[in-house]
């Protein structure tokens, strides 16, 4: 445009002229050539709205996916996709158990051995080749399926909906069958029905739906710990009274990292259900920790399973208790540290890199502080049983589901966002206790492979939280899933900035009015500027109270 190349044609003009009132060839000018560029951004903004309307569609008719290049098919961006989660989480696997077994190998003060790879990453010692693969399948299988699902749906129905993230995602959820344990696909079917509720609670209150919940919301900054109590309540109570209902490995951590010994507690169910106490376990128990007096008191149907019995070991109750927190400390730090540092290496492996010390120290502030969250419960777990002991004569089954409420708040200790995510993690597994219990006792059906179709169900609503809503989400999933899914859609290229009709013009190849005007040039980086800031203020709905 060589009319806008002259800094002199948008200068004012003469006074002489404005004074008489007499129109000027320099006002003619500027409004003609303002008209012009309304024209020309009318006819470019047009025709991006036809590009817009045509763009799942070429020339020839032919469907194209903008969930990847133009230069990549969707079978490779799916197989890509799909090799790049299977490592990953492989990797975060095994690097647990590597870490793992590091620990155990320093604990034995064997410290050259952790430069000896026979016996740091053997196959006899670290048996995790198995379950690394299914999680890898896991995660490498619905990644690759869900971007091939997006990518054919967008062929089939010729557009980009909500639809199509739903059904990609409770498709793409058929992944869980890489794992061969039923109650460890219901868990984690149950987590993420726990989430998608989450996701929908938060949805909701965005948009003002729960009005009389809020008034009562800034009164209620404890929510997250009162729902940690609660779960803990079940999970404890299943423990002690029905540990068929946990998973076999939630079973054996629990039991590791208490202080009571399972002969114990299987005398303690007998006695509250009644039944007679197997005096001959019991007795062999004690004898291994050179206390046999205690079993001679008893008979096979006490009231109540006394102290003595409990930790024999001594007669403190206040000295096992704080014993048996030092021990839960030192036993549970290794795994607290590996859960910690390993994510934070291999998911955030830039930042890592960036600052590997600061990274080494938050992961180790981090686990100190969900040990001492652990210690604290169980010192708190077991306090609770001593001192009903010392106030009442017989035992009942329901002072171990109030046991596991108090020592739930432990969780205090640990950050308030870390709450939140704890209670999460502890639902699920205490619904599916609740879930065994009830169908044991015939209060509702047993429907095979029910926890497939849920977590198909729940994969489809997160997806879609995911893709269209995902500030409803929680920080740590959608950093995961998007971490995971490893695509433009979740990643977002950041928004653009500048002036809007230098983007649209920029977009369809057309030279902008400005762009050889060296009058405007600093009011353009001014604009931009302004606009920059604009843009990147966003609505968080992480950071309203309560969410």
């Amino acid at each position: 445009m060589p009319f806008l190349s002259t800094p002199s044609a948008f200068d004012l003009p003469s006074m002489d002229s404005s004074a008489t009132g007499e129109p000027s060839s320099g006002d003619d000018a500027v409004e003609r050539r303002l008209r012009e560029a309304e024209e020309r951004l009318r006819v470019a903004m047009e025709e991006l709205q036809r590009r817009n309307h045509r763009r799942g569609a070429g020339g020839d008719g032919a469907v194209r996916c903008i969930h990847h290049g133009p230069d990549e098919s969707c079978i490779a961006h799916a197989v890509g996709n799909m090799c790049q989660s299977f490592l990953l989480s492989y990797g975060v696997r095994v690097g647990i158990g590597i870490l793992l077994r590091a620990f155990k190998l320093a604990r034995g003060q064997s410290y050259s051995s952790l430069l000896d790879l026979k016996q740091l990453v053997s196959e006899q010692d670290l048996i995790v080749r198995e379950e690394a693969c299914r999680i890898g399948l896991l995660f490498g299988g619905f990644t690759g399926s869900y971007h091939v699902l997006r990518c054919l749906l967008r062929r089939i129905r010729k557009k980009e909906a909500p639809l199509n993230a739903i059904i990609a995602g409770s498709i793409a959820g058929l992944s869980v069958l890489a794992l061969d344990d039923s109650s460890r696909r219901r868990t984690l079917a149950l987590y993420l029905l726990v989430r998608l509720g989450q996701c929908a609670y938060n949805s909701a209150k965005s948009k003002n739906r729960f009005q009389l919940w809020d008034k009562w919301d800034n009164y209620w900054r404890h929510g997250d710990s009162l729902l940690f109590s609660l779960a803990c309540a079940q999970v404890m109570y299943a423990f002690v009274m029905r540990p068929e209902s946990l998973p076999k490995s939630y079973q054996d951590f629990i039991q590791k990292t208490g202080p009571v010994a399972e002969p114990v507690y299987r005398a303690v169910r007998e006695c509250c259900r009644g039944g007679p106490v197997d005096i001959s376990s019991l007795s062999a128990f004690l004898s291994s920790q050179k206390r046999v007096n205690g079993a001679l008191k008893l008979n096979k149907y006490p009231p109540i399973i006394p102290c003595s019995v409990i930790h024999p070991e001594t007669s403190s109750c206040v000295a096992k208790n704080f014993s048996a927190g030092c021990t839960t400390f030192r036993k549970t730090f290794p795994l607290y540290f590996s859960l910690t540092f390993v994510p934070f290496v291999v998911l955030r492996l830039h930042k890592f890199l960036e600052s590997p010390a600061m990274t080494s120290w938050r992961a180790l502030i981090g686990a100190v502080r969900s040990t001492a969250f652990l210690s604290g419960f169980v010192s708190s777990f077991q306090g609770v049983i001593c001192l009903h002991r010392k106030v009442a004569r017989r035992d009942h089954k329901l002072v171990y589901w109030f046991a596991g409420a108090i020592a739930a708040s432990s969780v205090l200790l640990e950050k308030k966002a870390r709450r939140a995510e704890l209670a999460l993690y502890v639902l699920p597994r205490a619904a599916d206790s609740l879930w065994y219990i009830l169908n044991k006792r015939h209060l509702i059906p047993n429907i095979k492979n029910t926890e497939v179709v849920l977590f198909c169900a729940c994969m489809g609503g997160v997806m879609y939280y995911l893709e269209h809503e995902p500030d409803t989400m929680a920080p740590f999933l959608r950093g995961l899933i998007r971490r995971f899914l490893a695509s433009r859609i979740s990643n977002p290229d950041p928004p653009v900035t500048g002036n809007n009709s230098s983007a649209y013009l920029n977009s369809l190849g057309v030279e902008s009015p400005t762009s050889n005007s060296d009058s405007f040039r600093s009011d353009s980086r001014q604009q931009r500027k302004e606009n920059e800031h604009n843009t990147s203020v966003t609505y968080n709905l992480e950071s309203i109270p309560g969410l």
